[in-house]
């Protein structure tokens, strides 16, 4: 089956697959990748894959990206996740067919990858949000990688991708200032029972070292791998790997 298309507040635009089979509809799993950046935004096989699985799946455009309408970065991304999560019960039209969905979700998981990881972590203050799993997450924009400085990605950005990121430079600037869009500021309001990290020793974009200090800190399951480097999000759907993350979504939190 096919992606369809939506939009979130006028702006955001969103690829979605509901549950395979229409018995898991009414469970209302929702399932909302929060991706990274820059990338290409092919989800296709995550969204086939945890549809099957009786979720909901949506794979939203940060504003100013792709598809989306705004400016990348003069909101703190979380915001577009949680204006996704907003309009879930009040309904949303499938722009292919006209057909319109309203989801009352019984549970919000995220899975946020890299870039899209402080999405993720930062989302999971909300109560709405059930779960996080943050893969190769950058925790701490003030800790870049030595392969990956940020002045370096900006000019990458802007040149490699031309209007998929439409961002000022003084909005990029504020990655910088440690209080926009960085988990590791708001470290004390995170509870890391709602979140496991996944992680590759080897990463060379995103250093293993601040993220593995920033999952203690929080109380975060942690899931260290031995290499990968930056591409273990496809790991997810390994059997054992999906095991174990699939046991931890459905873990209830203790009191």
């Amino acid at each position: 089956m096919s992606p369809f298309r939506t939009r979130f507040k006028k702006e955001i635009v969103a690829e979605f697959l509901h549950p395979g089979q229409r018995k898991d509809w009414r469970k209302g799993r929702v399932i909302i990748f929060c991706d990274g950046m820059p990338t290409t935004p092919y989800k296709r096989p995550f969204l086939e894959f945890f549809s099957k699985k009786g979720y909901w799946v949506f794979h939203p455009r940060y504003r100013g990206s792709w598809e989306s309408g705004g400016r990348f970065l003069a909101k703190s991304p979380e915001r577009d996740i949680l204006d996704v999560i907003d309009q879930l019960p009040r309904g949303f039209r499938s722009l292919w067919d006209g057909k319109s969905y309203t989801i009352k979700p019984k549970a919000i998981y995220l899975i946020a990858s890299s870039f899209g990881g402080p999405a993720g972590i930062l989302a999971s203050r909300d109560s709405r949000v059930t779960k996080v799993v943050a893969v190769s997450p950058v925790v701490d924009w003030r800790a870049p990688s030595k392969a990956e400085p940020m002045g370096f990605v900006a000019r990458f950005v802007k040149d490699a991708f031309g209007e998929a990121y439409r961002f000022s430079m003084k909005d990029w600037g504020k990655l910088g200032g440690g209080m926009f869009y960085n988990p590791r500021a708001y470290a004390k309001e995170i509870d890391g029972r709602k979140i496991i990290i996944l992680h590759a020793r080897n990463d060379d974009s995103v250093s293993f070292g601040p993220v593995e200090k920033f999952a203690r800190a929080i109380g975060a399951e942690f899931l260290p791998f031995r290499t990968g480097g930056h591409r273990i999000l496809y790991k997810i759907m390994q059997p054992k790997i999906y095991k174990r993350i699939r046991k931890f979504l459905s873990r209830r939190l203790s009191a």
